[in-house]
């Protein structure tokens, strides 16, 4: 069962693998790049993801083509985006909320490898109302 506790505790082993990629490989690189050694750590570290999913847009029970994609939705709750920028814009926020919402996931984190330091600079989270229900522990 998924519980507050879990998620705080998946979100903390998601920003460990971060910043196991940005100590190996540092700032200054394509987004991309990232990305394809962040799924490399996550899967070292038995953290199971799905990658560039499409997110589904449904409307009066019809599935609509809005071609949206998560870069990481982790253990089906944690939405994760990835970005390589000089800082996190609220258009990158609107995105994750976006893709929380549409993915009933209750909690989601905007990485931005683009920084001295992904603890202090490099990362926010998001919890939304579906993160509220859920029991504590």
């Amino acid at each position: 069962m998924i519980t507050q506790k879990y998620l705080d505790e998946l979100s903390y082993q998601v920003v460990g693998a971060c910043i196991e990629v940005h100590k190996s490989i540092g700032k200054g690189l394509l987004e991309n790049i990232y990305h394809e050694c962040l799924k490399e750590e996550l899967t070292y570290r038995k953290i199971n993801f799905f990658t560039e999913m499409k997110v589904p847009l449904i409307y009066r029970n019809k599935e609509l083509n809005a071609d949206l994609r998560c870069d990481l939705f982790v253990e089906n709750c944690l939405v994760v985006e990835l970005k390589a920028t000089s800082e996190i814009n609220p258009i990158h926020e609107a995105q994750l909320m976006t893709y929380m919402k549409l993915l009933k996931a209750p909690k989601g984190i905007i990485v931005n490898f683009n920084c001295f330091n992904i603890f202090k600079e490099g990362q926010k989270t998001f919890v939304n109302e579906y993160f509220r229900l859920l029991p504590k522990l």
